[in-house]
């Protein structure tokens, strides 16, 4: 058996997995408070604010990229499906994992689905993860099945893939516009620049559509880097297109929310809230509508994985402003996450990685690379691209 070549990357991996599985044993062994420096006035920090708020976010791609494909009839970008609902489904176990170190008692993570509340966001939010996640698995099974030959499985699932998907997009809707519903309910503590009702369960909707597409020209650039094969820019440039125009629509919202409530003075207020909604605008909204609106940076590889990766890191940094940054004020604590929490999230990023890494390489995920290439189904016959005409012949 031959052993792996230690790379870098491969050393630094090793190091962030040794330091997160250490800081999961004194998270396990000695709890919460030797684990983090959450508190009662602080009780949610990067676990939440990272690993679930901007978690389920990132995973929008799953159900933007099968909407489009099976409920738009946009069928040019259907071999772009496959890695996307691979990061939605990963997103959605890693976002599952990190709540069980979130919890005072994770054991009892399932309780909600027995003994639920009906009046809960929360109570919402947790079903539909729960259900959205068995539709990204059954969605995801073809890539597994394929392998070992079980067509009649596969057809199975390619006939209710239609309903499947509809039922995914109104899972999707929910959740992701729930996370935004559920700081509704803190109008005194949540900071006015984001503190946005009732427009927030909307803004956090559309925000996600915006990052999912960004996640989508992310990891086809970077699986493309690590597989030996060039992006698809006939597929990602027009997908940048689209998110320009989410792009601008969510800027636009936040423009009337912001002019309607009268706090745009507060962004020229000078704190450290402004300056950080100002880094988000800039980051998220403003240099990569910039880019994305000039077709020359737009139809560049390195332009366009430029402008995705601004609108990711806008993404992030908006989640964890609503969740840390927007409430910092009101609790009179100021809160920077343990070396142990940040441990634990890099140590399941990682984890998230190397798992996709794993798939891309040894299941159907892309069409150019894998045992087989991704089928498309036959209802879609009639509008297949030349470039799967070809592979498919």
């Amino acid at each position: 058996m031959k052993i792996p070549r230690l790379t870098f990357w491969r050393a630094v991996f090793l190091v962030v997995v040794a330091l997160g599985l250490y800081s999961t044993y004194v998270r396990f062994m000695h709890g919460l408070g030797a684990s983090t420096h959450l508190s009662d006035r602080t009780p949610w920090g990067l676990w939440i604010g990272f690993d679930v708020l901007c978690g389920v976010g990132l995973a929008a791609g799953g159900f933007t990229m099968t909407a489009m494909v099976y409920l738009f009839n946009l069928k040019q970008y259907y071999h772009l499906t496959r890695a996307a609902i691979l990061t939605a489904f990963l997103g959605y176990i890693m976002v599952t994992v990190a709540l069980l170190f979130d919890l005072g008692r994770p054991l009892r993570l399932w309780h909600p689905l027995v003994m639920g509340n009906p009046h809960s966001i929360m109570f919402e939010v947790a079903l539909c993860v729960t259900f959205y996640s068995t539709v990204l698995a059954i969605e995801f099974a073809p890539c597994v099945l394929e392998p070992f030959g079980w067509k009649r499985l596969c057809a199975i699932i390619d006939k209710i893939k239609v309903p499947l998907v509809l039922f995914g997009v109104l899972l999707s809707m929910l959740h992701q516009s729930s996370l935004g519903s559920l700081y509704l309910i803190v109008p005194g503590k949540l900071h006015p620049l984001w503190y946005t009702s009732p427009w927030l369960p909307v803004l956090f909707f559309l925000s996600a559509v915006m990052v999912g597409l960004a996640m989508v020209i992310v990891e086809s650039f970077w699986s493309g880097r690590a597989l030996g094969h060039k992006p698809d820019m006939k597929a990602l440039a027009p997908l940048g297109r689209i998110m320009l125009v989410v792009l601008a629509i969510y800027a636009l919202t936040l423009l009337q929310i912001r002019w309607s409530r009268e706090t745009l003075g507060l962004i020229a207020a000078g704190t450290e809230e402004s300056y950080l909604f100002l880094l988000e605008i800039a980051c998220g909204i403003l240099i990569p509508g910039i880019l994305l609106a000039m077709p020359r940076v737009r139809l560049q590889p390195r332009g366009l994985f430029t402008a995705a990766v601004l609108v990711v890191l806008g993404f992030v940094l908006n989640r964890m402003n609503v969740s840390v940054t927007g409430m910092a004020a009101i609790s009179g604590e100021k809160y920077f996450p343990a070396w142990t929490e940040i441990s634990i999230t890099l140590m399941l990023v990682a984890i998230g990685c190397l798992l996709f890494n794993l798939a891309a390489r040894y299941l159907a995920v892309f069409p150019h690379h894998g045992p087989a290439a991704p089928r498309v189904p036959a209802r879609a016959d009639a509008a297949v691209p030349e470039y799967m005409a070809a592979e498919r012949s």
